[in-house]
């Protein structure tokens, strides 16, 4: 199923909502891993890890394989790309003086 351009980009930052998920990104960032290298500096179950690897997966931040016994997981960062668009649009108010967000919603010039 190919998801539209909003629902990829909703399944992004919600996928980025929760702190421990962006820490398993963070980690990936420095290589693939498997479950068990995912779950051990979180002191959690593979049961949980499994479920926030899903929410990444869904929203096609990683890509996960299986080789032999193990389940690998790797970092797909492009997918970071609309996200990052999406905060770069928003980037130029919080980079001008103070007051021009609230001008421009409200429909002024700036």
């Amino acid at each position: 199923m190919v998801k539209s351009s909003a629902a990829r980009l909703d399944s992004v930052f919600h996928a980025l909502a929760d702190p421990t998920r962006r820490q398993i990104l963070r980690e990936l960032a420095a290589g693939e891993r498997t479950l068990g290298e995912i779950a051990a500096p979180h002191k959690m179950s593979l049961a949980a890890v499994s479920k926030h690897i899903k929410v990444l997966e869904n929203a096609e931040l990683i890509a996960r394989e299986r080789r032999g016994s193990f389940r690998i997981v790797r970092l797909q960062a492009q997918s970071l790309k609309p996200a990052e668009e999406w905060i770069a649009f928003y980037s130029r108010f919080w980079n001008q003086k103070p007051g021009n967000l609230e001008k421009h919603l409200e429909g002024d010039k700036v």
